[in-house]
Protein backbone atom coordinates (compact mmCIF):
# COMPACT_ATOMS: atom_id res chain seq x y z
CA UNK A 1 0.00 0.00 0.00
CA UNK A 2 1.23 3.48 -0.88
CA UNK A 3 1.48 6.34 1.59
CA UNK A 4 -1.02 9.17 1.25
CA UNK A 5 1.38 11.58 -0.47
CA UNK A 6 2.20 9.03 -3.17
CA UNK A 7 -1.50 8.29 -3.54
CA UNK A 8 -2.20 12.00 -4.05
CA UNK A 9 0.50 12.18 -6.74
CA UNK A 10 -0.93 9.11 -8.47
CA UNK A 11 -4.64 9.98 -8.23
CA UNK A 12 -4.98 13.77 -8.18
CA UNK A 13 -6.56 15.16 -10.20
CA UNK A 14 -8.96 12.24 -10.25
CA UNK A 15 -10.72 10.80 -13.22
CA UNK A 16 -14.51 11.06 -13.06
CA UNK A 17 -14.66 7.28 -12.69
CA UNK A 18 -12.36 7.23 -9.66
CA UNK A 19 -14.09 10.24 -8.11
CA UNK A 20 -17.59 8.83 -8.44
CA UNK A 21 -16.60 5.36 -7.28
CA UNK A 22 -15.10 6.76 -4.07
CA UNK A 23 -18.04 9.15 -3.66
CA UNK A 24 -20.48 6.25 -4.03
CA UNK A 25 -18.81 4.40 -1.16
CA UNK A 26 -20.35 6.62 1.49
CA UNK A 27 -21.79 3.24 2.40
CA UNK A 28 -20.60 -0.24 1.38
CA UNK A 29 -21.74 -1.22 -2.13
CA UNK A 30 -21.10 -3.89 -4.75
CA UNK A 31 -20.14 -3.06 -8.34
CA UNK A 32 -23.68 -2.90 -9.72
CA UNK A 33 -24.76 -0.82 -6.72
CA UNK A 34 -21.93 1.62 -7.44
CA UNK A 35 -22.98 1.93 -11.10
CA UNK A 36 -26.63 2.45 -10.16
CA UNK A 37 -25.80 5.02 -7.46
CA UNK A 38 -23.55 7.02 -9.81
CA UNK A 39 -26.16 6.96 -12.56
CA UNK A 40 -28.86 8.20 -10.17
CA UNK A 41 -26.61 10.81 -8.54
CA UNK A 42 -25.60 12.28 -11.90
CA UNK A 43 -29.10 12.02 -13.39
CA UNK A 44 -27.78 9.54 -15.98
CA UNK A 45 -25.00 11.91 -17.10
CA UNK A 46 -22.44 9.27 -16.13
CA UNK A 47 -22.98 5.58 -16.75
CA UNK A 48 -20.10 3.42 -15.63
CA UNK A 49 -19.60 0.16 -17.49
CA UNK A 50 -18.72 -2.98 -15.58
CA UNK A 51 -15.22 -3.22 -17.12
CA UNK A 52 -14.46 0.34 -16.09
CA UNK A 53 -15.81 -0.15 -12.59
CA UNK A 54 -14.09 -3.44 -11.86
CA UNK A 55 -10.77 -2.33 -13.34
CA UNK A 56 -10.81 0.78 -11.18
CA UNK A 57 -11.97 -1.13 -8.09
CA UNK A 58 -9.09 -3.59 -8.52
CA UNK A 59 -6.56 -0.76 -8.76
CA UNK A 60 -8.08 1.09 -5.80
CA UNK A 61 -8.09 -2.06 -3.69
CA UNK A 62 -4.45 -2.74 -4.57
CA UNK A 63 -3.58 0.86 -3.60
CA UNK A 64 -5.49 0.65 -0.31
CA UNK A 65 -8.22 3.19 -1.12
CA UNK A 66 -10.97 0.62 -0.71
CA UNK A 67 -11.26 -2.83 0.82
CA UNK A 68 -13.66 -5.72 0.68
CA UNK A 69 -16.43 -5.27 3.22
CA UNK A 70 -18.15 -8.59 2.51
CA UNK A 71 -17.96 -11.29 -0.15
CA UNK A 72 -20.12 -14.00 1.37
CA UNK A 73 -23.18 -13.73 -0.89
CA UNK A 74 -21.65 -14.08 -4.39
CA UNK A 75 -21.37 -10.28 -4.54
CA UNK A 76 -18.22 -8.51 -3.49
CA UNK A 77 -19.14 -5.46 -1.42
CA UNK A 78 -16.56 -2.71 -1.12
CA UNK A 79 -16.00 0.04 1.43
CA UNK A 80 -13.74 3.07 1.43
CA UNK A 81 -10.65 3.15 3.66
CA UNK A 82 -9.35 6.14 5.59
CA UNK A 83 -6.77 6.76 2.86
CA UNK A 84 -9.53 6.63 0.27
CA UNK A 85 -11.63 9.10 2.28
CA UNK A 86 -8.65 11.43 2.70
CA UNK A 87 -7.97 11.33 -1.01
CA UNK A 88 -11.63 12.02 -1.78
CA UNK A 89 -11.63 15.00 0.60
CA UNK A 90 -8.52 16.37 -1.14
CA UNK A 91 -10.20 16.02 -4.55
CA UNK A 92 -13.38 17.70 -3.32
CA UNK A 93 -11.29 20.61 -1.99
CA UNK A 94 -9.51 20.84 -5.36
CA UNK A 95 -12.83 20.88 -7.23
CA UNK A 96 -14.19 23.58 -4.89
CA UNK A 97 -11.16 25.75 -5.75
CA UNK A 98 -11.77 25.20 -9.46
CA UNK A 99 -15.41 26.14 -9.07
CA UNK A 100 -14.56 29.24 -7.06
CA UNK A 101 -12.02 30.40 -9.64
CA UNK A 102 -14.43 29.76 -12.51
CA UNK A 103 -17.32 31.54 -10.78
CA UNK A 104 -15.12 34.59 -10.17
CA UNK A 105 -13.98 34.77 -13.77
CA UNK A 106 -16.88 33.52 -15.87
CA UNK A 107 -18.51 36.93 -16.47
CA UNK A 108 -15.31 38.16 -18.15
CA UNK A 109 -16.14 35.93 -21.10
CA UNK A 110 -19.55 37.51 -21.72
CA UNK A 111 -17.97 40.30 -23.75
CA UNK A 112 -15.81 37.97 -25.86
CA UNK A 113 -17.47 37.01 -29.13
CA UNK A 114 -20.16 39.69 -28.87
CA UNK A 115 -22.19 38.07 -26.11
Amino acid sequence: MLDIEKLKKNYLPMTETAFYILLSLSEPRHGYGIAKYVSELTENRIKLGSGTIYGTLTKMQRDGLIRIFDDSDKKVIYEITENGAELLRAEIARIKCLYSDAAREENKFDIIGGK
